[in-house]
């Protein structure tokens, strides 16, 4: 069966977390690996997660299976976090919520149901987007487009190709949104270019899949969503794919969900039965222990109140390494303008360095980034913005 088999090229971001850990500088710098990282450079465990699991260290009374589309009592929760309390489409039951191991097994599931409920639909990415995207949709035979999105001479949205590219795209395809902190480049649409999107998406009658990963890490839980409810107010039917790996720092317990939104309630029941379908045939259960801190945390008032304090730290935090940057670059008559940086949100940046320079920063420095420019924020600190600022300015001299 394996005597002729070829093999694939790695992952290009796998392969630089492999170079990177193999680098023997002592100053080496990690801007590559799309985690956040404090300010000693380690990847937390939240306090609150903390105290949620010494909860239910005490209280679980089985490890039972939790059923196909997961915790029941997750679902609301992760509704309501995302649309409010008394969200029309709660009270109308017009959404239903799957867990999903992951975000990316979100993902995967909708590539699934779209394929099972309209093999004919294509998918329609950012240019760029998470390269992951490409491979998990393509893997449930759902035919992937791009739509124009990064503006490289103005380091910002390319708002007018955008919506001109939403004009050509088919009725009854999906397109994919990021509702906050896009990934790669940390570049979000305005308000008002918001709700330009959403009305063009809606007179398309194009179904909008709302990669929502990042919720909390932009500008704020109620902001960072402004996006996701103005589609919501306009699409009468939606995909939504949800993450706890950043906003609650579980990135190794792979706990996210899928939400299907239809126009009528019962045709939320019978496609949720679809999502079922899709869930038993793949990976049957999802693993419960996520679903359980998530739940704990936000059913409890106090605990509650704790993540969204550590939440807005790590968002602070962010925020304020994006700023010294900027400034640090300034301090040194860096011939090149990087305010557009600090306007950026989330993790990632777009940081307009070219694929040279990322490799003289890689080979002179131990400094490893994508090779499209895109920086980790959160991999910087204040024991390494100073060396990062100095490499920077020199790569581009050089």
């Amino acid at each position: 069966m394996f005597e002729n088999v070829k093999e694939i090229p790695g992952d290009a971001l796998l392969a630089l977390m492999v170079a990177f850990k193999n680098d023997p500088n002592p100053n080496k710098i990690d801007l590559g690996v799309g985690v956040y990282k404090d300010d000693t450079g380690l990847t937390p465990v939240l306090n609150v997660v903390k105290k949620a699991e010494a909860f239910l260290l005490e209280n679980e009374v089985s490890k039972g299976y939790i059923g196909a589309t997961g915790s029941p009592e997750l679902g609301p929760l992760l509704q309501k976090l995302m649309l409010g309390d008394n969200h029309p489409l709660i009270t109308e039951s017009r959404i239903a919520t799957a867990q999903t191991p992951g975000g990316t097994g979100a993902l995967r599931v909708a590539g699934d149901l779209i394929n099972a409920v309209n093999p004919a639909a294509r998918i329609w990415v950012s240019d760029p987007t998470w390269s992951n995207h490409f491979h998990v949709f393509a893997g449930a035979g759902v035919e992937v487009r791009t739509y124009p999105y990064y503006d490289a001479d103005q380091n910002g949205l390319a708002i007018d190709a955008m919506l001109e590219a939403i004009r050509q795209i088919p009725q009854g395809d999906v397109i994919l949104l990021h509702a906050s902190c896009h990934n790669p480049t940390g570049i979000d649409p305005t308000a008002e270019q918001w709700d330009q999107i959403s009305t063009l998406v809606a007179e398309r009658s194009l179904v909008p899949l709302i990669d929502c990963a990042y919720q909390g890490f932009g500008e704020g839980l109620e902001e960072d969503v402004y996006g996701l409810r103005t589609l919501l107010s306009q699409c009468p039917e939606a995909l939504i794919t949800t993450s706890c790996s950043k906003n609650f720092g579980l990135y190794n317990e792979r706990i996210g969900a899928l939400s299907l939104v239809t126009e009528k309630a019962e045709h939320c029941q019978r496609a949720f039965t679809q999502v079922a379908n899709c869930i038993r045939a793949n990976y049957s259960n999802p693993p419960a222990h996520g679903a359980a801190i998530v739940t704990t945390i936000l059913s409890d008032h106090a605990l509650r109140q704790q993540w969204e304090q550590e939440l807005a730290d790590m968002r602070q935090r962010i925020q304020r390494m994006r700023n010294e940057l900027v400034s640090s670059l300034q301090s040194l008559n860096c011939n090149r303008d990087f305010t557009f940086i600090a306007q950026q949100k989330g993790m990632f940046s777009y940081s307009g360095l070219s694929k040279e320079e990322v490799l003289y920063l890689r080979a002179h420095f131990g400094i490893y980034a994508v090779e499209s420019g895109r920086i980790n924020i959160a991999g910087i600190n204040d024991q390494n913005i100073g060396l990062l600022s100095e490499a920077i300015h020199q790569a581009i001299q050089q």
